[in-house]
């Protein structure tokens, strides 16, 4: 773990981009993306407008020694893009279960980066769960594809609380199941 990096965690290297935990020098970058609204109000726990301090706790969060969420940073500064364009977490629960988040800068929407982050991260299994769960805002049918593509099934619909929207907000929940 080098001074700059948060947590002990595996990286794990795509065609496209590597996923990495995330360093104290992605703060900028986080801080711009997640005080975009379109970022924000597609996840669960981002508020807007994005308070002060709200990066640096997410980050002492991600570096924690005794944490329940690990978050990689979407790197793809190999293949000429930015050094952060989006990241993933996993969260674990009881019974070898993790659910899965992910978000994608706005500029990289629809290139195919969450699936490509989402399907490297399940074939890396880092916290070793049997199944992993997720769920989208049913607004973001392009979250959900995301999932499917990666053979998540489709398990019922609930409700999430959103920060950015102030409320809770309609969404589908997704499972794999793996060996």
């Amino acid at each position: 773990m080098t001074a700059d990096t948060l947590a002990d965690q595996i990286t794990v290297t795509t065609d496209r981009f590597v996923l990495r935990p995330l360093r104290r020098s992605d703060t900028g970058l986080l801080s711009m993306y997640m005080g975009d609204d379109r970022v924000a109000r597609a996840t669960q726990s981002v508020p807007h407008p994005l308070p002060p301090g709200a990066t640096e706790a997410l980050l002492e969060r991600a570096g924690a020694a005794k944490r329940d969420l690990d978050l990689w940073a979407m790197d793809g500064t190999f293949m000429g893009l930015p050094d952060l364009v989006g990241v993933i977490g996993l969260q674990r629960m009881d019974r070898d279960q993790s659910e899965i988040t992910y978000w994608v800068a706005p500029a990289f929407w629809n290139t195919g980066l969450a699936s490509d982050a989402v399907r490297a991260l399940v074939e890396a299994r880092p916290q070793g769960a049997r199944t992993i769960f997720g769920a989208v805002f049913q607004d973001n049918p392009a979250s959900a594809r995301v999932l499917t593509n990666c053979g998540f099934q489709y398990l019922g619909d609930a409700e999430s609380y959103s920060v950015a929207r102030g409320g809770t907000v309609p969404t589908w929940t997704y499972a794999l199941k793996l060996a």
